[in-house]
């Protein structure tokens, strides 16, 4: 299955609030039920040994539900953690707001970031698909660059198993229909292990490239501290 590259509704600025937040809500209960957050959060539990304060930054944090998981996981662990999202779209802030989403919210293009912002930790997770080669070699360098102890990249393999599985699931549970549409879209910008290789090794940073379930690809990095 070759990467293609078809437009996501949701990368469309001209999509109302409305039906932004509906595609939002709709994608929480997927990356629930998906166990989306785990391998952020077992990432987030290496960089924070022997620590006690942690600051974190996402990328493409879409309606804060991540960062949402990352304060609980925190609070249970006696972490203080200082949270930032960043997502271009105002929507996404103000669906993050009305959550309840405990960090401070950056609205720009991840590339227009205050060259002054430097977090411990950067990660993105369901972000990087939509990026395209250029812009992810330029996305790799600008991880390492932004974090101090470590950055992770959480997202999607390209397959047709778990293709054939959200073009249905969306379908039978009723999901909005951005979702439907950019659900099956999304695992075909996905990656497999030799996309990652080979991004890896032309940006020039060094990455360990791991499998988790279901169907993601778990790429991290050291930052320059």
């Amino acid at each position: 299955m070759p990467r293609r590259l078809t437009p996501e509704i949701m990368d469309d600025p001209g999509q109302d609030e409305e039906a932004f937040r509906g595609a939002l809500r709709d994608l929480e209960r997927l990356n629930r039920m998906t166990f989306a957050y785990a391998p952020t959060l077992c990432f987030l539990a290496r960089m924070a040994r022997g620590r006690d304060r942690l600051s974190v930054l996402d990328v493409g944090a879409g309606g804060g539900d991540t960062l949402r998981r990352i304060a609980a996981w925190g609070a249970r662990r006696g972490i203080a953690l200082d949270l930032a999202g960043l997502d271009r779209s105002p929507w996404a802030q103000r669906h993050a707001a009305q959550a309840g989403t405990p960090a401070r919210w950056i609205t720009t293009d991840l590339f227009e970031l205050d060259a002054t912002e430097r977090f411990d930790v950067v990660i993105c997770s369901l972000f990087a698909h939509h990026l395209e080669d250029p812009e992810l070699l330029r996305f790799l360098r600008w991880l390492r660059a932004r974090a101090r102890r470590g950055w992770l990249i959480l997202d999607l393999h390209r397959h047709w198993v778990p293709w054939a599985a959200v073009w249905a699931g969306t379908r039978l549970m009723r999901m909005h229909p951005m979702v439907r549409h950019d659900g099956p879209v999304s695992i075909r910008r996905g990656f497999s292990h030799a996309d990652w290789k080979e991004l890896v090794a032309e940006a020039g940073v060094e990455a360990k490239i791991r499998w988790v379930a279901p169907f993601r690809w778990a790429v991290s990095g050291s930052g320059m501290a």
